[in-house]
């Protein structure tokens, strides 16, 4: 009953923001229009607004978890339409937050003391709130008597792990409904998106997780003069608080608290580029939540002739698999270099493409892709969006990418967005470029592979002795012609399961048409027994189970 209520109010809120639109061909379509008589009509400023502003604001209006729900689906521009995505990444995670003393007994519960043991002072009222957490103010006593330390302790909301999980109850069945009815339901892979989603929420309820992507980004840059990432509290940190050190700085699209504190906006965006470079090659661990709320501007004056980046939010990190990684760098300076038959090559090589894709003509399509941008004055050169249309050229094959590398594309976006506003005439291709050779050279040179080599080599030897047993028994079963092979495949699976479905429904068919035949034959020899409605009922139950197993033969989608 709350579920549906809860659909009606979705349904609603999309007629308001016509957005109804978005369903049209579908049954579910069909129900909102029987819902428009009850719906007042839309106000000339909303039917005035774009598509994605309207999807948007009609989020918003749905709740936090529909908030979350868009800020992830923004990373996600292979399923949704540029106009939507771009307005979904506006999206303002900003909630009224809960009641402080509320949050101060949340700390004592997890903590197992009083806040007045635990801080030196503990402030109620919160510094920012989200849908998922609140951040409060707080000091930690100095063991040795010293003055105290400013930390930050970040809390989540009472009674949310619930809620998330009722509204992606709701959102699972939804997806479903949609992957039944919509007819473009195979490229838009409703259920995915909600597994995402469920999963980025899931990531973001634990704040130990989140605290451990801390402490990790930390190690990385530790003694760095480029990015700052304040240190984890431990002590007083569980899955549903998170202490960190507090940071002094401003968000870095607050260009007047820079210009102010005189900060070399130049010198800040070349950072933010070498950075984000160094964080996916050198190190494969990326803030990929990196918009300009996120990354502060150290404002210590100590730094003012050499400014660096603090980071902050540790919810959602990334990392590439081995050979996407390299894949990926090497399509980077292919894309440097004009290659573009190395880029389709590469593309292949990685699974990006089917294999029995024409080499020409996907050159040709990637040529299509990155000439105009080559024609571009250098300060309007964006390789994110390079690399979006190229793996929409990808999709084009029906081919789906790692939701990773969509990621890190949105990321690389983000980060150029942070640069280029520093400075509009960055020119990111030059300074990307010789950061990308260093770390591949460095990456892949003969010391490096060395040194992997030896890493490698206890296991090597641990495994040697097992190798003449093994070439025996192998060229053994050659010989007496006893080699067995073993296949599994996923799409095989599917077939074998498609066998059998199809099988059950042929079984039930001829079954219910058996059924139906025998049902008419008693109805005509009038056979004796109790009746219904002058009907032999024996009649009656043939009738009803030939009907049932004719249904349960019918084809679903």
């Amino acid at each position: 009953m709350r579920s549906g209520l809860h659909a009606l109010k979705i349904g609603r809120v999309l007629l308001r923001y016509r957005l109804h639109t978005l369903a049209e061909g579908t049954p579910a379509g069909r129900w909102l229009w029987l819902l428009r008589p009850f719906v007042p009509r839309a106000t000339p400023e909303v039917t005035d607004l774009p598509r994605g502003a309207r999807v948007r604001l009609a989020l918003q209006e749905l709740g936090p978890i529909f908030v979350k729900f868009g800020q992830v689906l923004s990373t996600r521009r292979d399923l949704v339409p540029p106009d939507i995505a771009d307005e979904l990444v506006r999206l303002q995670d900003q909630v009224a937050p809960f009641d402080g003393e509320v949050a101060r007994a949340i700390v004592e519960r997890e903590l197992g003391r009083p806040v007045t043991e635990a801080f030196a002072g503990f402030d109620t009222v919160p510094l920012a709130s989200a849908s998922v957490a609140q951040v409060h103010a707080a000091l930690l006593p100095d063991a040795t008597g010293g003055a105290a330390r400013a930390v930050v302790v970040k809390v989540l909301r009472p009674g949310i792990a619930g809620r998330i999980a009722s509204d992606i109850r709701l959102l699972t069945s939804i997806a479903a409904f949609v992957e039944r009815t919509h007819p473009n339901a195979d490229r838009i892979r409703p259920r995915e998106v909600v597994d995402e989603v469920a999963t980025t929420l899931a990531a973001e309820l634990d704040l130990q997780r989140e605290g451990a992507n801390a402490s990790v980004l930390r190690r990385n840059w530790e003694g760095s003069t480029d990015l700052y990432v304040p240190a984890p509290v431990w002590s007083h940190s569980t899955e549903r608080i998170l202490t960190l050190e507090r940071v002094s700085g401003f968000p870095s699209d607050d260009l007047a608290a820079i210009e102010a504190a005189g900060l070399d906006r130049k010198l800040l965006a070349a950072k933010a580029v070498r950075v984000f470079y160094t964080q996916v090659f050198r190190d494969n661990f990326f803030h990929a939540d990196a918009h300009a709320g996120n990354i502060w501007v150290d404002d210590d004056p100590a730094r003012r002739m050499n400014p660096r980046f603090i980071a902050l939010d540790f919810g959602i990190v990334g990392q590439l698999s081995g050979d996407d990684q390299y894949y990926l760098a090497e399509n980077f300076m292919a894309i440097f270099n004009k290659d573009y038959r190395r880029i389709a090559e590469l593309h292949v090589q990685a699974g990006w493409m089917p294999s029995h894709v024409r080499l020409d003509e996907l050159e040709a399509a990637v040529r299509g892709v990155c000439e105009p941008y080559f024609t571009r004055p250098l300060a309007e050169f964006s390789l994110g969006e390079v690399l979006l249309k190229l793996f929409r050229t990808a999709q084009r094959y029906q081919l789906t990418l790692q939701p990773q590398l969509i990621l890190l594309q949105k990321t690389l976006l983000n980060v150029e967005g942070v640069s280029r506003h520093l400075d509009p005439q960055i020119d990111i291709w030059a300074v990307a470029r010789p950061v990308l050779e260093r770390i591949l050279a460095e990456r892949y040179s003969p010391k490096r592979l060395a040194g992997e080599f030896r890493r490698r080599l206890p296991e090597l030897a641990t495994r040697a002795p097992e190798m003449p047993g093994l070439l025996h028994a192998w060229l053994t079963q050659q010989v007496q012609g006893r080699h067995q092979l073993g296949m599994r495949s996923p799409e095989l699976g599917e077939l074998v399961e498609v066998m059998r479905a199809m099988q059950r429904r042929t079984v039930s068919a001829i079954l219910g048409v058996g059924l139906l035949v025998v049902a008419a034959v008693l109805h005509g020899l009038d056979a004796g027994g109790p009746r219904l409605w002058s009907v032999p009922v024996a009649a009656w139950v043939a009738a009803a189970g030939g009907l049932w197993a004719v249904l349960a033969a019918l084809p679903r989608r």
